[in-house]
């Protein structure tokens, strides 16, 4: 009789990114990963640097040039609200109040048509800011006078937000009471002021109370920066003006500048990718419409195709 064969099978053991997979898979579904891909589509660190670059070369000149030919009274509120949320403290807070301290210099030096055309070049950053959130949101860009109008009224509306600001913060005083007020206020103000700054730059074309996200968002980020700036920004003045002389404030406030572009940056892409949303995060974000885009507008841009988590670990698209 032939012997008989014993046949053992033996059950493999998954590896490891078997195992993983289906967590990888979860995570890359996220609303945070989500997120994390449209910050990549729109080229956050290069567009947050820019927009920082385009508000220090264009839209400080316009704030110094602007105090001068307005009363005492609002460019002191102009220059508190600088002061106070770029968190500049000691002798670099003399040195910005200086560049604020001597009108008439300056209005010589300008005049009236240095006064429109630096007007005019401060549209530059707007123009960035503008296509920033169009590119969030995927909305097809196209100049039209009326799309600049907007940006110059955007503008006039931000000088006259950070006037209310810093006119607020003297009138409530630096009491615990007139602090927590203002720290409300001022919130709440911040909320309104980047929701429309989002409606604007979109041209109007998305319904404001889809932006209601992006704005809370917005607001409660550049809030926080502002609240923690006095904290860091003084010594990083302080180092960088060791080192370069009057160059090292040029450089510290760019600094500021580019974390509070990336605020802006993160707040309205988390904010769109809240109300795009098909479940319960949608359903709040969106605050009960159905219709992101108001009625005529263009069709967004078609999306990029999507990548999983666990392709971008795989190096594969």
């Amino acid at each position: 009789m032939a012997p008989s064969v014993c046949k053992v099978t033996t059950k493999s053991t998954p590896s490891l990114v078997e195992r993983a997979s289906p967590a990888v898979e979860w995570v890359g579904h996220s609303f945070f990963w989500r997120v994390w891909e449209r910050l990549l589509e729109v080229e956050f660190i290069d567009r947050s640097i820019a927009i920082a670059g385009k508000a220090f070369v264009s839209f400080f000149p316009l704030v110094i040039v602007i105090t001068a030919f307005v009363p005492s009274s609002i460019r002191n509120a102009m220059t508190t609200t600088l002061v106070h949320r770029l968190g500049i403290a000691g002798a670099a807070r003399v040195q910005v109040r200086d560049a604020f301290s001597n009108p008439d210099a300056i209005k010589r030096a300008t005049g009236f048509v240095g006064l429109f055309f630096t007007f005019v070049f401060a549209t530059s950053f707007t123009t960035a800011l503008q296509r920033m959130f169009l590119r969030i949101w995927r909305r097809p860009t196209g100049g039209t006078l009326m799309g600049y109008a907007r940006c110059a009224l955007w503008l006039v509306g931000f000088l006259l937000f950070m006037t209310c600001l810093g006119a607020l913060r003297t009138v409530l005083g630096s009491s615990r009471l007139g602090l927590a007020v203002f720290v409300v206020l001022s919130l709440a103000g911040s909320i309104l002021v980047w929701t429309t700054t989002a409606w604007l730059m979109l041209q109007t074309q998305v319904r404001f109370v889809a932006l209601l996200s992006s704005g809370v968002l917005c607001g409660v980020l550049l809030s926080g920066y502002a609240v923690a700036a006095p904290y860091w920004m003084p010594s990083q003045i302080t180092s960088e003006q060791s080192q370069f002389g009057i160059f090292g404030i040029a450089l510290a406030l760019i600094t500021w500048l580019s974390g509070a572009a990336a605020c802006i940056l993160i707040a309205a892409t988390a904010g769109v990718t809240a109300v795009e949303d098909v479940g319960l995060l949608g359903r709040i974000s969106r605050f009960g419409t159905t219709d992101l885009l108001r009625e005529g507008a263009a069709p967004a841009l078609p999306a990029p195709l999507p990548r999983t988590l666990a392709s971008t670990l795989s190096g594969r698209r």
